[in-house]
């Protein structure tokens, strides 16, 4: 690998160089607004107008407004005032030039002390997108809150509306609404886990949810051509060892004719993360940057390279992987650009990794490469709005807006309804007919299953010639493949109320979750693939594969499916209080005793358990986390959720090799490094779960200072002291067991050893899980036991794990996992540390 240059070029040349770019851009609408301020604000050289100055725009309230001045110190200007609305407020601004528009707003639930507005729950939406629905600060951990979103503006006016939630009072501190270069966002971008590409984000709403200066310090929006914050990437890391800060000067980066300081400042090009030292045997190993996102949307990954690393072209060729998918295989900066300090960039869409919250971007090496090295310079992810047109939540404008706000546009609707509504009449004549025709037709099955499911069935859902309801024919033909119940469409849309929002139980990556009412009375949760997520095939039949042989106390049931009209959907047993993570943090639901904390555990080590030993070959979930481990009406616990899972190792061997795919923050560090799959990996995976149950805090947290990101660590560090008390969740102070503590940190300790072959078997798990229940049930007059053994207290009478009976649940024709699926031979080289090894 080159030699590292310098970190950090002088202060002096830093604020000369950024200053020093080209012509700045200057935006034809430029509103830069102090909501509440009684006098000008300079904000790193640019004045933001009280919003009593009305003159280009318009302050409309209904109900009262008021302002207030923070007290306390802000870390920015604009952050001193607010504008409080007791009624739906809009600001209507006048648009010289359509387009691409940046909208910022600023809010500071501190700045007024005789309204809580940390527990104010705000919705602002424009003429026709979302931007917040129903916010509170009151989950929030920073102190003020800064949102960029990026409309296109198609009127010669734009209206942000508040409107205070649950009788409670909106506010905001600054606005701005700013022209940008349309040219900035394509219409088109590849698709990265469909491999084809995107279309129509140019008509779509964005709101950027990272933009990161890579190896480089913060850059303002003094110092950005279009206003834009640029943040260090560091606290994103996988890996802090993995990657070594890089920089040249800021005055050498050659912009081409196709790209301006627009796309990103110099200063971003002339910084980068290359490879370093992540003390693993494989040198070539991956950079891998994790980032928390909400799973229920797609997002726009832009990535800045500029290759100053190289002496020579055709140097470094690397691979970009955007979660479990190759995005770009051996990419040649210098090839592609024609030469050495030339910036250039690629846009991407994606989802969330698999069925999880948490976005991944890595670089590593390729085999053709001189030098094994990755460079990444810069780094942005933006939401892209849904099909509701929302940015936060699924509902649509109209459905939040109040009544008033829109009958001025009835009389234009109701007219443009009646102008057209006799060609609209003939559409829906011939539209009646075709559906009719089609009714007729058989059903044809799953478009996305293309190959057999099963058997010499076409589809899975072949052998249904009769009728409507899958009590009958569908059912009786798939009996033989004891699939499940086959559900019609019709009954999915009956028992959801047509999918309604107000039955939405959950979002994950695969698709949304509802709950159902069958015919008869009886509660069902629904999954529906979401076809706009590019993932889910695989999850699907996997689920089916999995679940429809397996029948266990602590498994949650499979009813059945639905793969008619380019569907995919899932029907499960209802799970009436939802996922354990929902009673530890981020909800209101009551906090759980350390009693029920300890029964949930053993409950859903039970049911890992049983997929380790209860069949002739074993079951790996690779997917244990909180919100796989679900609760019923009696706080029983089931592990859900089996599309990522795979067979275990035949007897004859040790491990399964497969991609690494799981969530971060719970993935195995041996699996993840040797791509080698056991058991023991949900092992791992359970003793995070286990500390996450104690500290009532996610397994990753990237805001947190860097000793703390990472659960597993943290609390290592702090059960190593004997002082796991320490980071409990203060809800259970004084009501726990000491001795059942202490049995329940030794048992998450063994869990997470490094080393698979140093952790127990989830029967051990379940084993000490349910000492420790002993423990906290004696009197609290026993002493603690003075051992770090299994060995139980005297009088204490343990219940033996009761042996499987494997006549009960067959895993029939299912293959060993020695040999990968396509789908994992694909993304074989994804994660950190797990490229095929080789010398550099």
């Amino acid at each position: 690998m080159m030699e590292v240059k310098p970190v950090w070029v002088s202060v002096v040349l830093v604020v000369f160089l950024l200053h020093c770019s080209n012509a700045e851009f200057d935006p034809i609408d430029n509103y830069l607004i102090a909501c509440g301020s009684s006098q000008n604000i300079s904000v790193q050289g640019r004045i933001f107008v009280p919003d009593s100055k009305q003159s280009s725009f318009v302050l409309k309230t209904q109900g009262n407004s008021i302002t207030s001045t923070s007290k306390s110190s802000v870390p920015s200007p604009i952050y001193q005032s607010v504008r409080l609305f007791y009624g739906p407020s809009s600001y209507s601004f006048k648009i010289q030039q359509k387009g691409r528009h940046w909208i910022r707003l600023y809010f500071n639930p501190r700045a007024d002390s005789n309204h809580d507005l940390q527990s104010s729950a705000i919705t602002v939406v424009t003429d026709d997108y979302v931007l917040l629905n129903n916010f509170s600060f009151k989950n929030y951990n920073g102190s003020v809150l800064f949102k960029e979103y990026s409309v296109n503006v198609t009127s010669d006016s734009l209206t942000i509306t508040f409107i205070p939630s649950n009788n409670s009072v909106a506010f905001v501190s600054g606005i701005e609404v700013v022209s940008v270069p349309d040219k900035l966002i394509p219409d088109q971008a590849l698709a990265v886990a469909a491999s084809r590409p995107f279309n129509g984000l140019s008509s779509l709403a964005f709101e950027t949810v990272y933009r990161l200066n890579m190896g480089g310090p913060l850059v303002t929006p003094q110092n950005d051509t279009l206003g834009r914050t640029w943040e260090n990437d560091e606290k994103y890391l996988h890996v802090n060892s993995s990657a070594v800060n890089f920089s040249v000067n800021p005055a050498s980066i050659k912009y081409p004719a196709t790209l301006t300081p627009e796309t990103a400042p110099n200063w971003v090009y002339a910084t980068a993360e290359t490879m370093g030292d992540a003390n693993v045997s494989n040198v070539d190993f991956n950079m891998t940057w994790v980032f928390p996102v909400d799973p229920s949307f797609t997002y726009f990954v832009r990535l800045h390279f500029c290759d100053i690393v190289s002496l020579s072209m055709n140097s470094l060729v690397f691979n970009l992987f955007v979660n479990t998918d190759i995005a770009f295989g051996s990419l040649d900066l210098s090839s592609i650009t024609g030469g050495i300090d030339i910036p250039y960039y690629k846009d991407l869409v994606s989802n969330s990794s698999d069925d999880a919250d948490t976005l991944t971007v890595s670089v590593g090496p390729d085999t053709v490469a001189e030098v094994s090295n990755a460079i990444i310079n810069g780094l942005e992810i933006m939401k892209i709005s849904n099909d509701a047109g929302s940015l936060h939540g699924f509902y649509p404008v109209g459905h939040l807006l109040p009544k008033s706000s829109q009958k001025k546009k009835m009389w234009i609707i109701v007219g443009s309804v009646v102008g057209i509504f006799g060609a609209l009449a003939m559409i829906v004549l011939c539209y009646c007919c075709i559906v009719s025709r089609r009714s007729k037709t058989p059903h044809q099955g799953h478009p996305w299953l293309t190959l057999p499911l099963y058997g010499n069935s076409q589809t899975m859902t072949k052998g249904s010639t009769v009728s409507h309801k899958s009590g009958t024919a569908s059912c009786i033909s798939l009996a033989s493949s004891n699939l499940g119940r086959f559900f019609m469409f019709q009954e999915i849309i009956e028992a959801t109320n047509k999918f309604d929002e107000n039955l939405l139980l959950g979002v994950g990556g695969f698709g949304r979750v509802y709950k159902g009412t069958l015919e008869d009375g009886s509660y069902v949760a629904v999954k529906r693939g979401n076809p706009r997520s590019e993932q889910g095939i695989a999850e699907f039949r996997t689920e089916i594969e999995m679940l429809s042989k397996l029948r266990h106390r602590h498994l949650v049931s499979l009813i059945g499916y639905c793969d008619e009209r380019s569907e995919m959907i899932l029907v499960y047993e209802y799970m009436a209080n939802g996922p354990l993570r929902s009673h530890l943090y981020g909800t209101d639901l009551p906090s759980l005793s350390w009693k029920q904390r300890l029964e949930v555990c053993i409950g859903a080590a039970r049911g890992l358990h049983y997929l380790h030993t209860g069949a002739t070959q074993s079951i790996i979930h690779r997917d244990v986390k909180t919100t796989n481990i679900l609760l019923d009406e009696n706080l029983v616990a089931k592990v859900a959720d089996f599309g990522l899972s795979k067979t275990g190792p035949a007897l004859d061997q040790t491990h399964v090799s497969t991609a690494v795919k799981g969530s971060f923050g719970y993935l195995d560090p041996e699996y993840f490094r040797r791509q080698q799959l056991t058991e023991k990996s949900d092992v791992y995976s359970f003793g995070v779960v286990l500390m996450e149950v104690l500290c009532t805090r996610p397994a990753l947290n990237p805001v947190l200072p860097r000793e703390q990101v990472n659960i597993a660590e943290w609390a290592m560090l702090w059960q190593k002291k004997g002082m796991l008390d320490q980071i409990m969740d203060p809800k259970l102070t004084g009501k726990v067991n000491p001795a059942s503590l202490k049995k329940f940190g030794e048992t998450a300790e063994n869990c997470l050893a490094e080393y698979g072959v140093d952790r127990p078997t989830m029967g051990d798990v379940l084993w000490n899980l349910e000492y420790a229940l002993q423990l906290e049930e004696t009197s609290s007059a026993l002493s603690e036991p003075d051992d770090n053994s299994t060995n139980h207290i005297l009088g204490i009478q343990l219940q033996p794990i009761a042996p499987f009976d494997n006549s009960v649940s067959m895993i029939d024709g299912v293959t060993s996992g020695t040999d990968d699926d396509a789908e994992d031979v694909a993304t074989s080289a994804v994660f950190s540390q797990l490229v095929n090894p080789r010398g550099r």
